[in-house]
């Protein structure tokens, strides 16, 4: 059964057309209610948190009354970013989770995120369990089977002492300067609460959120504002989140700006050094080589899932491995939360520079990212597959190992993303160019 509603992460769109609209997010809380009611032996109770969009009032009414009627408890926390969520679900072992929020898209769009029990991603045969729900008709449960709704008080203070807990107790962050960028977004008022109560003399940009100023020229999606920042106060690092707080960019004090893949390779690293890194690295088909080439020289495994924080996540717990992510800013360590978490993720790079005694740059001196080229091919039914196989291999063979090739269609366009990457720039846009071509002709 294909999912018609459930993407890589959750139900997302644009604010007021389907699905994110009062009477389907309605719905699509009964149905997974009803999914739950199944599941559950006693009265299931679900945790609803948000970030600061303005439909999120709406959304969140929306929810609390499909649960309700199917008679689902329900706690709301109000703004709290969705590493958050997971981790009160977990925490108070409840039946699941849900997180309104678009992550770092803008404030037009929303979305409903679901964690099941644990704190863990939901299942792909639950997400279809609620799918062929939706197709029931609602009918509330007796007045009597109803479920009930209340406001979870130090929701965001619980969440601040787990983040905490993360950083060793024989540590502190004084005498660190911090930006903290929050994107306007779910974590505005936290992340800068976590980094001060460590010790740290934090400046906050990005925490006036107004509804509409959600990842608005701010935070992981825009750099720029905290790099100003970090320059401006002299700081020592910087750390921009996105809205919901599950991604993470950092800046070291020269303003240089490092992504998902650096800070991957500063946490395993250490780890590596303190013979703590249990198995290897798991990154994605766009994980630059460099980064695989610098892990292998230090006898680090490495491997790729396919593109999504989702999938990475499910490699690494097949494997039994700990640390993985995403250049974007996904960094995941599964020893400390079971879901990426930019506040958790930043304090595992500034625990690993401390124990290397090293800088950002001078950690990340170790590989410089292979330059990249990446064209997008519309196609017109061709069978770019068969049509790129011959000049696919050729490519590989001139690469010699010191490049990679990605052929990647798109999930929602007839379009195919011809990535590659090589040490030598232009070699990497003559391929790039070539196999584009042959693939437009065939």
């Amino acid at each position: 059964m294909t999912r018609k509603y459930f993407g890589t992460d959750g139900v997302r769109g644009e604010v007021g057309q389907e699905p994110i609209t009062p009477d389907f997010v309605l719905r699509l809380a009964y149905a997974a209610g009803r999914v739950l009611v199944n599941h559950d032996q006693q009265t299931p109770t679900v945790l609803i948190g948000k970030d600061t969009r303005i439909s999120g009032y709406m959304l969140e009414a929306a929810l609390q009354a499909g649960f309700t009627a199917a008679g689902v408890n329900v706690l709301l926390t109000g703004p709290l970013p969705t590493p958050g969520v997971a981790y009160l679900t977990r925490a108070l072992r409840l039946s699941a989770g849900v997180m309104i929020s678009a992550s770092h898209n803008p404030y037009q769009d929303n979305g409903i995120k679901f964690f099941a029990e644990g704190g863990r991603k939901l299942a792909d045969h639950i997400e279809q369990e609620i799918e062929a729900a939706l197709d029931m008709p609602l009918q509330t449960k007796p007045s009597a089977l109803l479920g009930r709704a209340r406001r979870m008080d130090a929701a965001a203070e619980r969440y601040i002492e787990f983040c905490k807990s993360t950083f060793p107790n024989d540590r502190n962050l004084r005498g660190c300067k911090i930006v903290v960028d929050c994107a306007h977004g779910a974590s505005y008022h936290i992340a800068p609460k976590v980094f001060h109560e460590l010790g740290a003399d934090v400046i906050s940009i990005g925490t006036e959120p107004n509804g509409f100023n959600i990842n608005d020229r701010a935070g992981a999606m825009y750099p720029r504002a905290v790099q100003a920042a970090v320059l401006q106060h002299e700081a020592d690092f910087g750390i921009a989140l996105d809205g919901d707080g599950d991604r993470l960019l950092m800046v070291d004090q020269q303003g240089q700006v490092y992504d998902g893949d650096q800070l991957i390779y500063v946490i395993a690293r250490a780890r590596a050094e303190r013979d703590e890194l249990k198995g290897g690295v798991v990154g994605t088909l766009m994980t630059n080589m460099a980064m695989e080439l610098a892990l292998q020289a230090r006898d680090i495994p490495f491997a790729r899932a396919k593109v999504g924080d989702r999938y990475v996540l499910e490699m690494l717990q097949a494997r039994s491995w700990l640390i993985g992510g995403e250049a974007s800013g996904h960094v995941l360590c599964l020893d400390k939360h079971n879901t990426g978490d930019g506040i958790v993720s930043a304090l595992q790079v500034l625990r690993s520079l401390f124990d290397l005694n090293l800088s950002l740059s001078e950690v990340c001196r170790d590989w410089q990212a292979f330059p990249q080229t990446l064209i997008n091919v519309r196609l017109h039914g061709q069978d770019w597959q068969q049509a790129s196989a011959a000049v696919l291999a050729e490519a590989e063979a001139a690469l010699q190992g010191r490049g990679r090739v990605v052929l990647r269609p798109s999930g929602t366009e007839p379009v195919v993303r011809v990535m590659v990457e090589a040490e030598d720039a232009g070699l990497a846009e003559r391929w790039a160019q070539q196999i584009a071509q042959v693939i437009k002709e065939a």
